[in-house]
């Protein structure tokens, strides 16, 4: 074997062991989790929180989100947010008994999504706002547990129980997931991270009213489609408590409906390349290609290094702790580490090449997170503080 192979092997090994040992470390941050959400049985007194539901062409997923939100007790009012939907979207809300609101057309430079939440925000009358994608389905008590949680945090949001159709898609999507994990760690850390890693996630935030108002949170990331963790980190960085809490009891989703949606719709974002830096970017693909990826195409070659062994049981420890993840965890779960090749592709295509285009709606680029104000950059607009937030 040339010296220049033996040092080209070298040089891999050091790197998955650096690798290996980032992951264990994120990993390591799950051993100490706040509880997730319980079911809270509503106050006696005035309902005082408004469910604010963004959506643009939802009409054949919308109904069981809007039919749970109107039937609990502690909820005042929903709100919908009709973004030009071409459907039945509106009419059916209003059937149902919702507020709708008819959105505005994007301003240059906004994201659909934000520009009606923000509609939605200054429509609402409740103390506290819960925002929800269409295709959630709350469970009872959801609600009076997000505005109890949010005594002790300013900006909350609830990670769900996913629905997947069949195995393929379950795969596929637990391999994306775990992509997550191994670049972020787990939610619910009991000690917020830096605000530049705060997390957050859209399909539901809980905060109060009048503190976003104050902040205009939403027309602090308008071009972001990860606009959920650029909220999270701008606000953070103005002093906000943002937590973000397992709630698979309380809430489920229905994002895809195919292994093919997985792969195009979340595929979109995995990279979150409008929050993440260069540099960061660089290590976490190194990350997911070293310690997720390179062990399992060794181990089809027959080849694994006792790293490459050890790294596919902490994968398979991780693929244990999905299984709550999902409504009904199945084969796909199981078998998701197999495509964790094929999930480390998709990362790598939508970190060179993003998408931008969505729902009919194609947006120009935006900054990195090194440009989110208050974040990294500076530039830090006045911060509402918890007082405000309180």
């Amino acid at each position: 074997m040339s010296g220049a192979r033996r040092w080209g092997r070298r040089a891999l090994a050091a790197a998955q062991a650096a690798a290996a040992l980032a992951v264990a470390v994120r990993l390591a941050r799950g051993r100490d989790r706040l509880p997730p959400l319980r079911p809270v049985e509503p106050p006696a007194g005035p309902a005082g929180i408004s469910v604010v539901v963004p959506a643009r062409d939802e009409e054949h997923r919308i109904g069981p989100c809007l039919a749970a939100a109107l039937a609990d007790p502690a909820v005042a009012e929903v709100i919908v947010v009709d973004d030009g939907s071409r459907d039945g979207t509106a009419r059916l809300a209003r059937e149902m008994g919702a507020k709708v609101v008819a959105g505005e057309p994007p301003p240059d430079g906004w994201v659909g999504k934000q520009w009606a939440l923000r509609q939605g925000v200054g429509a609402a009358a409740g103390e506290v706002v819960v925002t929800l994608d269409a295709d959630t389905r709350p469970r009872p008590g959801l609600f009076a547990a997000l505005a109890e949680a949010l005594a002790g945090c300013d900006l909350l949001s609830a990670g769900a129980r996913f629905e997947c159709d069949g195995p393929a898609e379950q795969a596929l999507h637990a391999s994306f997931l775990a992509t997550l994990v191994y670049r972020l760690g787990p939610i619910g850390p009991r000690t917020p991270p830096p605000p530049h890693l705060a997390m957050a996630n859209g399909q539901c935030l809980a905060f109060r009213r009048a503190a976003m108002i104050a902040a205009d949170g939403f027309a602090r990331v308008p071009g972001h489609l990860a606009d959920d963790i650029a909220l999270a980190r701008v606000l953070a960085a103005d002093g906000w408590t943002v937590r973000f809490l397992a709630a698979g009891d309380l809430l489920e989703v229905d994002m895809h409906a195919s292994a093919a949606e997985v792969w195009g719709q979340w595929g979109r974002t995995l990279a979150l390349r409008d929050v993440t830096g260069p540099a960061r970017l660089a290590g976490d693909l190194t990350v997911v290609w070293l310690a997720a990826a390179l062990p399992v195409l060794r181990l089809a070659a027959g080849r694994p290094t006792r790293l490459d062994l050890g790294l596919l049981a902490v994968r398979a420890l991780l693929t244990a702790a999905l299984r709550d993840s999902y409504t009904r965890p199945g084969a796909g779960v199981l078998l998701s580490p197999l495509l964790d090749p094929v999930a480390a592709v998709r990362l790598t295509q939508t970190t060179l090449r993003p998408e931008r285009t969505w729902r009919g709606r194609t947006y120009p680029g935006t900054t990195t997170s090194a440009g989110l104000p208050g974040v990294i950059s500076g530039g830090r607009p006045a911060r509402p503080g918890r007082t405000a937030a309180r």
